[in-house]
């Protein structure tokens, strides 16, 4: 178990939906008591919610465990089961929740993304009063409530910060950043990790801020997840920029150049699209140059712009050419998409369809309806969304692929004539 409190692995559960109640009427003068069985209730959902005041996952490491409420059964006399109550777990901006065996996104905690529902509960069962046909005027049949559905999730959160810094330790990016951001109230120190990845937010005059981050940790092999490598890296994954500090001096007795060259190679193992974001080096440490020395940042220059890099010589001790890269990135940004990079959701509910589960096709007489339902057909309304399009692609491919409008057809429907299916009802044209 790693000590990184900006990772977490969690269980969520919703609600399982409240089964439908079986009961009929039973008054003094009544003999033959009509179905009065209530519908069960609806079970809670699990809500992710942005929380401003949150900036680490530590408290996901003590608590793992987060269940809605299971919606109550029906009763008799029509009574409907209470719902159960939805579960809220709050969470700080930029954390992305990952499905844990595929590692697929299903929701970035950034952005618009500030409350999602994340898993829904299930829907509470019908009372045997909705079952009722002038065949069947005492049905023993209700509906079970939906099953709860589950996951375990994977937490990470992920800096949100236009420009990363990247480089070796001691190569200045620390004191590059509290200089650009020198005292500033705003300025978050968040302790995400034990190494602390620091954001600065950089006010510029007459030109646009942004904030900055300097994520410390990145070594050798990093994108094997050796030291503290995939910690760093996953901070500089939304950045639109990346600054790579080098200590052009050498003072650690280090070539800048092959520094350059280890680093973005771990960049590329990581994530093949991060290294092609626009990328600045800052040759830093340009106090510690003593002329007469064949000149370093000549080196760095003949090296790097030629394969159409920028190189700005700096001190982030003195302040020299400090205002040049910042004024330079900030005209950079301004290319860009200014929204932030926000992770696209890749994981759905897979709907497993169980042909052994039953499901009849009928005409009520009474309603002058077509009537589906069984487990089956509510097992696939549990994982579709009728109100999208998509949903409703899905929904008719199943009609069709199980020979359900095969059978409506050999019932005798009509354009223009009505089938229901728990709660939808639908006009038919073919």
């Amino acid at each position: 178990m790693n000590n990184f409190a900006d990772r977490a692995k969690i269980y969520i559960r919703a609600g399982k939906g409240g089964d439908g109640h079986i009961s009929f009427r039973r008054e003094k003068y009544v003999p033959n008591g009509g179905p009065d069985g209530g519908d069960g209730g609806n079970g809670g959902d699990v809500i992710f919610e942005v929380d401003e005041g949150l900036n680490t996952l530590t408290d996901f490491r003590h608590i793992r465990k987060y269940v809605a409420e299971d919606g109550e059964k029906g009763g008799k006399r029509n009574c409907r089961g209470k719902n159960g109550q939805d579960i809220v777990v709050k969470v700080p901006r930029g954390t992305v929740l990952k499905e844990f065996e595929s590692g697929k996104v299903i929701a970035d905690m950034s952005g618009d993304n500030t409350r999602v529902v994340i898993l829904e509960g299930g829907k509470g069962g019908r009372g045997n009063q909705h079952y009722a046909t002038p065949k069947m005027q005492a049905p023993k049949y209700a509906q079970p409530g939906q099953p709860a559905k589950e996951l375990n999730i994977q937490m990470e959160l992920k800096v949100i910060a236009d420009v990363g810094l990247l480089g070796y330790p001691n190569v200045g990016k620390s004191s590059l950043l509290t200089k650009v951001s020198n005292a500033r109230p705003e300025v978050a120190n968040y302790h995400f990790t034990t190494i602390n990845p620091h954001l600065g937010v950089v006010d510029l005059d007459d030109a646009k801020g942004f904030v900055m981050a300097d994520i410390p940790g990145l070594i050798e092999g990093a994108s094997e997840g050796v030291g503290l490598g995939h910690d760093f890296l996953r901070h500089v994954e939304r950045t639109k920029v990346l600054i790579h500090v080098l200590d052009a001096s050498g003072s650690e007795g280090r070539d800048p150049i092959e520094d350059f060259y280890t680093i973005n190679k771990e960049l590329e193992n990581y994530d093949a699209e991060l290294a092609k974001r626009p990328m600045i080096i800052a040759a830093n440490k340009c106090d510690l140059i003593f002329e007469g020395d064949e000149s370093p940042i000549d080196k760095i220059k003949a090296e790097f712009e030629p394969k159409g890099y920028k190189i700005f010589p700096m001190s982030a001790l003195t302040g020299e050419g400090i205002k040049e890269l910042l004024y330079y990135t900030s005209t950079l940004l301004s290319t860009l998409d200014d929204k932030p990079v926000v992770f696209e959701r890749e994981y759905f509910d897979e709907f497993v369809d169980d042909v052994t589960e039953p499901f009849t096709v009928e005409y009520d007489d009474k309603a002058k309806e077509y009537v589906i339902e069984g487990p089956r057909i509510e097992k696939m309304l549990g994982f579709t969304n009728l109100e999208s399009e998509k949903g409703f692609v899905f929904f008719q491919n199943f009609m069709k692929d199980n020979g359900i409008l095969k059978m409506l057809e050999d019932l005798g429907i009509e354009d223009g004539d009505t089938v229901r299916i728990y709660g939808h009802s639908f006009d038919y044209y073919k």
